[in-house]
């Protein structure tokens, strides 16, 4: 299946949908006088629109890549729905501003019952695009669509709650379009503002997820050589588009033509399996017992006095220049790792004087 021609004819569907509802609404609205059942059909509008930025940006997202952009314009997905978004936010503040004039200046509404029946048809159609589109946006892990399918769900609710208005005007004689559309524009904020968090937190970069990270550490450690695999860090560039690196462990008398072979079937492994291109680097792992095994396990013991420290990893001596070095991963919210740092090294050198050792402090970026 091709995800952006897929992408594209759902969008295509959704604009057209919309298009018919905001023909219908704003019809019934003028002739109603119905300020609720107007905003309600201009939000349909944008919805349309927010279609058509969809398309375009899957489009440019499907660009190949060249030297200027090696990695692909993937992220411009990411940029549609900011784009969405804005729309989004446009229409609420629109939304709000006639909604509060309606407040203080109320005129009442004249709905019939074929406008209520327009108005209930309209809210049930929205309700099953915006479920069809909803799912098909996780299905082809598009933010953009998942967010026109969210918004479409959302405008159902909205024209339910235009219905009760509608119903209460026509029972009591009571206004209530003012505050509706007051309700109705702070729905159309809220949802504006979700999508607007959640599409930049994209492009700025987000943690790796834990399930994937479990399942890609522990697939990498199916080979009998790798002791460990750390320091997992994916790139998201476009949702189809993961580039990253991990550190394997790997015995120290493994010679530089077999961690070459276990390296590269490692990449082609996972690229198979995940369709994620990996950097694959290496730990080396002393291979004697005896006092590295102490000396490490001294280490592991010491940690526990610092719930600071998440992790120990990397650990090897260097024989020759008598050098202990390992990695260390703190908790981001840790203010004072410098100092945390030293204290371990100075009390791993008070135990074991003949060594020096060093740490280096990784960012915990995966689970």
């Amino acid at each position: 299946m091709d995800r952006e021609k897929e992408i594209v004819r759902i969008s295509v569907i959704g604009i057209f949908v919309n298009m018919v509802l905001v023909a219908f609404k704003l019809a019934v609205g003028f002739l109603s006088n119905s300020i609720a059942v107007i905003l309600d059909g201009v939000n349909n509008l944008t919805d349309a629109l927010s279609s058509v930025v969809t398309i375009i940006g899957t489009k440019l997202a499907g660009k190949a890549p060249d030297k200027k952009h090696p990695y692909g314009y993937g992220k411009m997905e990411y940029v549609s729905s900011v784009t969405v978004a804005v729309i989004i936010l446009l229409a609420g503040f629109t939304a709000f501003r006639e909604s509060f004039d309606k407040v203080l200046h109320p005129e009442a509404a004249d709905y019939s019952v074929i406008s209520l029946i327009i108005i209930a048809v309209a809210a049930a159609v929205k309700l099953l695009l915006g479920r069809y589109v909803k799912t098909a946006g996780k299905i082809h892990h598009s933010e953009a669509l998942a967010a026109s399918g969210t918004d479409a769900m959302l405008d159902a609710v909205i024209s339910l709650s235009t219905l009760v208005a509608a119903g209460i005007s026509m029972a009591f004689s009571v206004s209530l379009e003012g505050v509706l559309g007051i309700v109705i524009s702070v729905f159309i904020l809220k949802t504006g503002v979700e999508i607007l968090l959640e599409s930049l937190g994209n492009i700025i970069g987000t943690r790796v997820d834990g399930k994937l990270s479990a399942e890609l550490k522990a697939f990498i450690c199916k080979n009998p050589a790798v002791l460990g695999a750390y320091d997992l860090s994916l790139h998201q560039y476009g949702p189809e588009r993961l580039i990253g690196s991990v550190h394997v462990e790997l015995p120290d008398d493994m010679t530089a033509r077999e961690i070459h072979g276990l390296t590269r079937q490692i990449t082609e492994n996972v690229y198979r399996d995940f369709g994620i291109v990996l950097t694959v680097g290496i730990y080396a792992s002393n291979t004697v017992d005896g006092v590295f095994a102490g000396m490490k396990k001294a280490l592991s013991a010491l940690l526990l006095e610092y719930p600071e420290v998440l992790q120990m990893h990397g650990f090897y001596v260097d024989t020759e220049k008598m050098l202990v070095s390992f990695d260390l991963i703190m908790d981001f919210k840790t203010e004072n790792k410098a100092a945390i740092e030293g204290d371990i090294i100075r009390r791993m050198k008070e135990r074991f004087g003949e060594y020096d050792f060093i740490a280096i402090l990784d960012s915990d970026v995966s689970d």
